[in-house]
């Protein structure tokens, strides 16, 4: 098939952002975006699955299938050297989305 603009765009586009990142506080800025948004998600999930309370146990399955899942692509992006960004990044948003889900969980208790 022949490749559109909009392909090329939407395959050039994480190129951009690691060259837009080489600055230390656009990097600083885009890992705590991205944190504070995954914790805004997990504090979201523990109260709507908190408020519903028939799918506590799915929705506990599905974030810990997310941060595994993450963790375990994690690994293979270390090894290649240029996905530094993408690293932090996928960092910020499991620990955004787990400290989230913990503080909706003291907030019950």
């Amino acid at each position: 098939m022949q490749q559109t603009r909009f392909q090329s765009l939407i395959l050039g586009s994480g190129a951009r952002l690691q060259e837009w990142a080489v600055n230390p506080w656009r990097r600083l800025s885009l890992q705590l975006i991205v944190l504070l948004v995954s914790f805004t998600i997990g504090g979201a999930l523990g109260s709507i699955s908190g408020t519903l309370s028939q799918l506590d146990p799915l929705s506990a399955l599905v974030c810990v299938v997310i941060i595994e899942v993450a963790a375990r692509v994690r690994g293979p992006l270390l090894r290649q050297s240029n996905q530094g960004l993408t690293v932090a990044l996928l960092d910020m948003a499991r620990i955004g989305l787990l400290y989230g889900l913990l503080i909706e969980g003291f907030k019950v208790l």
